[in-house]
């Protein structure tokens, strides 16, 4: 077992998880019992965002979006905190929470926008425009953070950018989309990152045109990491709560549904008599879009880690510290937000 276990740790970089496989496995509603048996051992708390699969989903102690997890994660007096979300997620979760043990299920869970921008990148841009301030999507990695001024969510932005220096130039990094909705929104013309989230710009206009016009009566929900043109659409765009608030408020019976497909397991849950209808992608050979990333944690994977306590979330010191503060500066100007 040691032998095993030892190469399991030494294979994590490549595979992202520990990989057991040869060793029995709890399944079904064993396995969910195994996993909350460790959670009250160990002292941990599950926290899940909306577009992990579902079975994730019905096992955690908190659900929620970037904002929301990142508030609980700051909050929780748990010993470990088991991450079900992306990398920069589990990131954030350790800069908020030096001294308390931070495990991913799979480390391989990223993010196209954490992996499109850099702190470097982040440098330089400040280089050719001095005076300006850094708003940074909490969609990116530490180092990113660490160069920022200021982090925003999808559901704290507007007040944010609002709430900047009218005289101050704004850099806005990394997704361009949700970058152009906001100056729109604002009023305020950014700086933008050429970057975006796969998953939303997968939606196609044209096909999501055609589920309009083949269901009058329903209405385009979109986040605001979709394209323009989609977008342009929507009969309303908002952060993933923001969309679940809607479904559940709204007097529309039935909603088309522009965002990653996990969030339609609660979105059923609250709203069970509405219809939900995934927005169609580009690509006809599927129905809805799925991040990859997201869907790497699965219960197995989140039973391992939770067992031998890896994959583990460390962190530079100092790099912390400094992307701690653009974080602390969010939570300062969100308390109004629910």
């Amino acid at each position: 077992m040691k032998h095993t276990l030892d190469s399991a740790i030494s294979n994590m970089p490549v595979k992202g998880f520990l990989d057991l496989s040869e060793f029995q496995i709890p399944q079904g509603e064993d396995l969910v019992k195994a996993i909350l048996e460790l959670k009250k051992e160990k002292n941990a708390v599950i926290l899940a965002h909306y577009y992990q699969p579902g079975e994730i989903q019905d096992i955690a102690d908190y659900l929620g979006d970037s904002l929301q997890l990142a508030r609980v994660a700051k909050e929780t007096d748990a010993d470990m905190i088991a991450f079900c979300g992306v990398h920069f997620m589990a990131e954030a979760a350790k800069i908020l929470n030096p001294t308390k043990k931070v495990v991913l299920p799979d480390l391989l869970a990223g993010c196209s926008l954490a992996d499109g921008c850099s702190g470097e990148g982040l440098r330089k841009m400040r280089e050719k425009h001095p005076d300006a301030l850094i708003a940074t999507y909490i969609n990116c990695n530490a180092e990113t953070k660490a160069e920022s001024d200021i982090i925003v969510t999808s559901s704290n932005a507007e007040i944010i950018i609002n709430a900047l220096p009218k005289d101050k130039p704004i850099i806005f990094a990394p997704d361009k989309n949700l970058g152009k909705y906001l100056s729109q929104k604002t009023g305020r013309e950014m700086i933008l990152w050429d970057g975006s989230c796969i998953v939303h710009e997968a939606f196609s206009m044209e096909r999501i045109a055609k589920q309009l016009a083949e269901n009058p009566d329903a209405k385009l929900i979109a986040h605001p990491e979709s394209e323009t043109a989609v977008l342009d659409l929507a009969h309303f765009i908002g952060s993933t709560s923001a969309l679940l608030d809607y479904v559940q408020k709204d007097d529309c019976q039935k909603f088309i549904v522009a965002t990653e497909e996990g969030i339609l397991h609660e979105m059923k849950k609250r709203a069970p008599e509405k219809e939900l209808i995934p927005a169609l992608v580009y690509d006809e050979s599927c129905n809805c879009s799925e991040c990859f990333f997201m869907k790497r944690n699965t219960l197995e994977k989140l039973y391992l880690c939770m067992k031998y306590e890896l994959p583990e979330i460390t962190m530079d010191e100092e790099l912390r510290l400094k992307a701690l503060k653009p974080i602390e500066a969010m939570l300062e100007l969100s308390k109004t937000i629910k």
